[in-house]
């Protein structure tokens, strides 16, 4: 069992701005933009659930894996 719940709670909103902050970047939009491109996102879906383990991948890897399902969809 986890003792510190809040600990990792608090670093997984960390990766999330992580993620954020470079999909802006990568794409050159507005943070804004990229918060509700993330948050749309299947990637996040699935990053929010730790039993597909998304969060032990790089924050690229993830920016990536949102880049390619923008791609799908258009």
């Amino acid at each position: 069992m986890n003792e510190h719940p809040f600990i990792d709670e608090t670093l997984l909103q960390m990766k999330y701005a992580r993620v954020v902050s470079l999909l802006a970047e990568t794409l050159d939009i507005s943070d804004e933009r990229a918060l509700d491109l993330f948050y749309t996102s299947d990637t996040y879906s699935y990053l929010s659930r730790k039993k597909y383990h998304l969060h032990n991948m790089s924050d690229a890897y993830l920016v990536g894996e949102i880049i390619l399902e923008l791609q799908v969809k258009q």
